[in-house]
């Protein structure tokens, strides 16, 4: 797997488009279990999301956006290599201790490292669980700057004891609020690299359980739903009273932190020469006492994170670049996260490694359909909860459960176009479509050896 994807490594293009100063800046923003009715230009209608949906207004919403798996570590293995979860080394959530998960291979080839290579200064700043501090895959092995969590299970609570600061620790007093540490840190790295061109991943932790919000976001939304004032959320950390007030306030909060980046690339003159894309790692959780049934938070679609329904894996994103970019634009192309990687090699005018699943959809941002290539398909594989599959193929959706126990388990349809939801499985009505998605799904799916349907294999 290495060798597939550090061919082609350094075959860069000289740029022409722009001068070597003056190439664009790129910032990807990804939350962390925000479903795809979480926002409010996405139809949320408990609370509004006004500057992400500034986002979309002067920007482009696509419709079918597709994280790279259903849980965190998965998702952001496809996002840093561009390969999908049947060839991807990092395929689940595998914990280290005491802190930390399971490290991508050192030479292992990711989009920080390329751009790197590209003439860009990267930083990161959210969350990282590819790999513990001082591990061979630890971040400051990827990204110039990195601020926040190493590890998934520390970031179940929003007042960590420490943070990770490149590969430093950096003590806490536990009352600080983590989400605040982070979006600083980023405002600090883009007003570092306001003259040059920059990478800044942001996987925010919001609205990720535990439950926690400061009480300046807390309070006014208890006040508007006090039936929940008796419920209590448990995961890690203070312990929430009514933790679906505290969700409308950690959304709102990180919606003011996503303003506050705007404000800040306006006020810096380097607002046209940005794009700024938002998205999430899959769809909506149901922990901490977070209450998806009552936000909506999956909207039309079925099923949550863990699942591979459309409601597990279709997410909301949204992206503006002043000058570029038409306001107000839509693509209902399908899209995903494994084609993040040459998406923002285009942009940055070097070329794609040979081998990775992405198909840049830099041709859709700038409304250029001529242009745009397609996948035939998109594949998914889930190796948890009895393992399962899944392919997107033009209109079809194709899932398969329980593969852990029968690799050749029954594949359910549904027609997209028709049945969003999915609530009708028309498998009995199309065998030869049934039959062409169980080819993708094999002809997807490489195995490995960490990793098999069921869960993960042991060492």
């Amino acid at each position: 797997m290495t060798k597939l994807i550090l061919t082609g490594l350094f075959c860069l293009l000289t740029a022409t488009l722009w001068s070597a100063e003056n190439r664009p800046n790129i910032i990807y923003i990804m939350a962390d279990d925000l479903g795809y009715g979480d926002l409010s230009c996405f139809g949320q209608t408990k609370f509004k999301t006004p500057n992400i949906d500034r986002l979309a207004a002067e920007g482009i919403t696509f419709t079918n956006y597709y994280a790279g798996s259903t849980v965190c570590a998965p998702t952001r293995c496809v996002l840093m290599t561009g390969l999908h979860t049947g060839h991807c080394f990092v395929r689940g959530n595998r914990e280290v201790q005491p802190e930390g998960q399971a490290p991508m291979p050192a030479d292992i080839v990711t989009l920080p490292r390329l751009l790197k290579r590209a003439g860009y200064t990267t930083g990161m700043f959210g969350k990282w669980g590819l790999g513990a501090p001082g591990s061979a895959s630890d971040p400051a092995a990827h990204f110039d700057a990195f601020y926040g969590y190493n590890c998934q299970r520390q970031a179940h609570t929003f007042y960590p004891t420490h943070l990770w600061r490149n590969d430093q620790k950096v003590p806490l007093d536990s009352k600080t609020y983590s989400a605040d540490l982070i979006s600083d840190q980023l405002l600090q790295f883009v007003r570092d690299n306001q003259d040059k061109p920059f990478f800044a991943y942001v996987p925010f932790t919001i609205p990720h359980a535990a439950m926690h919000v400061p009480e300046d976001d807390h309070a006014p939304w208890r006040e508007k739903w006090p039936q929940f004032n008796n419920r209590i959320g448990r995961y890690r950390g203070p312990q929430v009273k009514n933790p679906v007030a505290a969700f409308a306030g950690m959304m709102t909060r990180m919606d003011r932190h996503v303003g506050q980046l705007l404000d800040l690339l306006d006020e810096l003159g380097i607002d046209d020469n940005t794009i700024v894309s938002f998205t999430s790692d899959n769809g909506p959780h149901m922990e901490g006492g977070h209450d998806p049934k009552f936000f909506d938070s999956n909207g039309p679609l079925r099923g949550h994170k863990r699942d591979l329904y459309e409601g597990g894996i279709r997410v909301p994103f949204v992206a503006r670049w002043p000058g570029k970019i038409e306001p107000g634009a839509k693509s209902h192309l399908p899209v995903a996260m494994w084609d993040v990687m040459p998406t923002c090699l285009e942009i940055a005018e070097a070329t794609s490694p040979a081998g990775i699943d992405g198909v840049s959809y830099l041709p859709a941002l700038l409304g250029r359909m001529e242009k745009q290539k397609k996948h035939p398909y998109l594949y998914w594989a889930f190796y948890e909860r009895g393992g399962k599959q899944a392919v997107r193929w033009g209109k079809w959706k194709g899932v398969r459960n329980g593969v852990g126990k029968n690799p050749n388990s029954t594949l359910e349809l549904y027609d997209l176009t028709s049945d969003v939801g999915e609530t009708t499985n028309v498998a009995d009505q199309h065998p030869e479509v049934v039959d062409k998605l169980n080819t993708y799904m094999r002809e997807a799916h490489t195995p490995s050896p960490l990793w098999s349907f069921g869960g993960r294999k042991k060492k």
